[in-house]
């Protein structure tokens, strides 16, 4: 996801890049490209229209530093608008669920067949049991589409969380409607253990035929706390027309985007916000019922701008831990972020990300991780190659990579069916892992964006490529010679 815009500020930079000021004329050249990079990811047209003119006017509004490169004020700027974009102008984000006191929470879901509602419905209900301690209730309120029922029935059973339903409706008329089902089904609720419900309802392929008038009853009876729609990422402009159409309707307290691990192009995030000033609350990333997301802005303006999600990472290991102690898990967070870990602390993490899905997602979400899948692999094909490179390491080799020289590499590839340059350059790529972590663990994130960049536009990610010296860190991998200097220096030390 992202793709197209994430070239488009790229290469806008870039032509920034060495200019002595900011001009209105260099300054337009550059946003052309980003504008059309948002137009190209199916950003709404008036959207694109006025982030570029935001971002212009704020660009040739600032006093220009002679220290400062151009491009570094319009990094900032342009992450900055991203993130009003998707935010808007509250000061404090919204609560997550406006959880009801005194009875039990009503969530009500609705959104076009085949956006992903069902299968929402029960990542919804996983992450209120899991993360909130909540005792959902799911409620099967689609009874026109066939097997809709069965579908929540299968999924409930499947995560272990309780399904209400009342058959579906009787073609020509008679049986259960859906208004007295989500009725009957807050008055169930009430009785039994059950403190979120989460009510499923009808959806159909085009706006112009869904039964908002039976929606508006389910909203008016039940008085939902919540009203969320479900779209799918990867319809673009379609989905943000839609949010419109049922926001008119029903009045939304947010949006879940589905199937942004797919193609979509990013349009729907960078709109729906703007258009119908609700905010994304969650977004699907994967087909497991696991992966649901909180929508945190700041966080997807750092991926659009190439920058990577390190503390997403952090948090997903977090949750497939939940048996680790807060001792263990903060100290596991300190490695990840300082970049002080060995090759079992990598491998351990990698078995988490398969575990979790999304591998490809999670490792573009690390600064430099995203180069270690070769172009054209299967992610899954990548972590097994990198799971037998390491597995055909030595105890001590895991511990101390450095230590792996030309034999050793040999020994290994022959062990893991590889080459011994393939080890030669999984270990570089470690190598700049581990560095980039240890420098951007203290930075701001001007600071981090602007090491990133610089070392994109250098080719320091490119395979084979060295990173260059800088101030927080050596920021080079020293040759053997070195190490084992370094190494032995150490050792008088501690004798001493």
């Amino acid at each position: 996801m992202f793709e197209g815009i994430i070239r488009g500020i790229s290469d806008a930079i870039k032509s920034l890049r060495g200019k002595g000021r900011i001009s209105e004329s260099n300054i337009q050249d550059g946003l052309k490209q980003v504008r059309t990079a948002l137009l190209e990811a199916d950003v709404n047209y008036n959207v694109a229209d006025e982030f570029i003119k935001n971002v212009s006017t704020k660009a040739m509004g600032q006093e220009v530093l002679r220290t400062i490169d151009p491009s570094e004020q319009i990094i900032n700027i342009i992450y900055q608008e991203l993130v009003h974009l998707m935010k808007g102008d509250a000061d404090r984000p919204e609560p997550l669920f406006h959880f009801a006191k005194d009875r039990p929470t009503i969530i009500m879901l609705c959104g076009l067949q085949g956006s992903g509602k069902t299968t929402t419905a029960g990542k919804l209900a996983m992450l209120l049991r899991d993360r909130h301690n909540k005792r959902p209730l799911l409620v099967a309120a689609d009874l026109q589409r066939p097997a809709a029922i069965d579908q929540l029935k299968t999924l409930g059973q499947q995560i272990g969380i309780a399904v209400y339903t009342e058959g579906p409706a009787i073609p020509g008329g008679g049986g259960p409607n859906p208004v007295s089902v989500c009725q009957n089904a807050v008055n169930h609720a009430k009785n039994t253990t059950h403190d979120v419900i989460i009510l499923d309802t009808a959806g159909r392929l085009h706006v112009a035929e869904m039964p908002m008038d039976e929606l508006r009853q389910i909203d008016s009876k039940v008085r939902p706390d919540d009203v969320f729609f479900v779209c799918d990422a990867m319809t673009g402009q379609d989905a943000v027309n839609s949010a419109k159409a049922f926001n008119d309707a029903l009045d939304l307290n947010g949006v879940i985007l589905t199937k942004l691990d797919g193609d979509a192009r990013g349009g729907a995030a960078l709109s729906i916000k703007h258009v119908t000033k609700v905010p994304i609350k969650f977004m699907g990333v994967g087909e497991r019922l696991t992966a649901l997301e909180e929508f945190v802005p700041e966080r997807m303006a750092q991926r659009i701008m190439g920058q990577g999600d390190v503390w997403s990472i952090v948090e997903k290991v977090q949750h497939a831990q939940a048996e680790m102690t807060k001792e263990e898990i903060e100290a596991q967070r300190k490695k990840l972020e300082q970049g002080d870990f060995n090759l079992n602390d990598f491998r351990k993490q990698f078995s988490q990300m398969a575990k979790m899905g999304g591998m490809k997602e999670l490792m573009g979400s690390m600064p430099g991780m995203g180069n270690m899948i070769q172009d054209g692999e299967d992610p899954d094909v990548a972590i097994k190659r990198i799971q037998g490179m390491i597995d055909a390491m030595t105890a001590e080799e895991r511990k101390d990579p450095d230590i792996i020289d030309l034999s050793r590499r040999r020994r290994i590839a022959a062990g893991s069916g590889t080459q011994p340059h393939d080890i030669k350059q999984f270990l570089i790529q470690f190598d700049q892992v581990r560095v980039i972590m240890r420098q951007v663990a203290n930075m701001s994130f001007f600071d981090r964006i602007k090491m990133m960049m610089g070392m994109g536009n250098a080719g320091m990610f490119d395979p084979g490529a060295m990173l260059p010296k800088t101030k927080i860190g050596t920021g080079h991998r020293k040759t053997p010679k070195e190490r084992a200097e370094e190494r032995k220096k150490m050792r008088k030390k501690k004798k001493r």
